[in-house]
């Protein structure tokens, strides 16, 4: 018979980590670029600023800059990790991947290197690998990353898209809980809804440029989301009443207090970072937690519901704690 790998009881966040460019684009500047207005912008979408990548700055450099924050974070250096995730939908270079651009970054030896794509869920499905990996046994630490470019693949004259997307990183460290008390990550409710694939799409049809139908997606938001996330509270064991931070996919305010609205939330931490970093895609979740978590906004052991959802049609949600502060 084949030996099995020893599992463990679970993992645990203990570290958080987040990167933006230096480069503030505001609405005023957007309506000298496109027919807009920062009245437009705000009414549809919530957003006041975004922050820009340089030209010469790529997925790859914000993801390390994210990695190295949030393994700092954790006490950790990045030799003691051994799995790196990275959640990207605006890649450019297909190889190396941007997980192994990060670990030669980083100057680690040897470690697992993952790259995702499922667009603005990809995180919470990065989270889920490394929770998997770490639950059989395969590695103790993890560090998952969601990095994006959007910039590099924005259409500046369109309007309807132009005043949404943003650049950003943010990262986690997972590591292994001794024991069942110690868990910090709950089950990921996941899946796609292959209808709406062409929701959101970035392909030769569109030059490789971001498009999406906003209202298919706010009609499936409004009617679908609030079930997803009450069944990962429930298979974290937890009621709503037990979230004390809500964290969906950063995409638009108009989405976010409506879903907050409906799950009885609106009286918790409910991240709203879009408003001035825009939308991030796939680091969003990451990106907005951390910062809010270092700005001493989110308590520590704080059970916090994520929920990411976009391009695939793809979803995931889970529960996790928020690491312990340190002394």
């Amino acid at each position: 018979m084949l030996k099995a790998q020893r599992a463990v009881a679970g993992s645990r966040i203990t570290g958080l980590g987040h990167y933006q460019p230096e480069r503030v684009l505001t609405n005023a500047e957007l309506a000298t670029m496109v027919d807009t207005s920062d009245e437009w912008i705000r009414t549809r979408t919530g957003i006041i600023e975004r922050h820009i990548a340089r030209e010469d700055e790529s997925v790859a450099d914000m993801a390390t800059a994210a990695a190295r924050a949030a393994i700092a974070d954790a006490g950790l250096e990045p030799d003691q990790v051994e799995l790196i995730v990275v959640a990207s939908t605006s890649v450019m270079d297909h190889s190396p991947n941007v997980a192994g651009r990060v670990a030669a970054a980083l100057e680690m030896t040897s470690p697992v290197i993952i790259d995702v794509n499922t667009a603005c869920s990809g995180f919470e499905h990065g989270i889920a690998l490394a929770d998997a990996a770490i639950r059989a046994g395969q590695v103790e630490r993890a560090v998952v990353i969601g990095s994006e470019k959007l910039s590099a693949i924005t259409d500046w004259t369109d309007r309807t898209t132009c005043v949404l997307t943003a650049d950003g990183a943010g990262a986690f460290v997972l590591e292994a809980a001794a024991t069942e008390a110690e868990i910090g990550v709950g089950p990921t409710v996941w899946g796609s809804e292959p209808t709406m694939s062409r929701a959101v799409i970035v392909e030769d049809e569109t030059g490789n440029k971001f498009s999406q139908d906003g209202r298919m997606i706010l009609r499936w938001a409004m009617s679908k989301a609030s079930g997803i996330t009450r069944a990962a509270v429930e298979e974290a064991g937890l009621s709503m009443d037990d979230i004390q931070v809500f964290v969906p996919h950063q995409a638009n305010l108009r989405i976010i207090e409506p879903l907050a609205e409906q799950l009885g939330l609106t009286d918790r931490t409910v991240v709203t970072d879009v408003q001035v970093s825009g939308n991030t895609s796939a680091a969003s979740i990451p990106l907005g937690l951390s910062k809010w978590w270092h700005e001493g906004r989110i308590p520590a052991n704080a059970p916090t519901l994520l929920f990411g959802f976009g391009g695939g049609f793809a979803y995931a949600s889970q529960v996790v704690l928020t690491p312990n502060r340190k002394p």
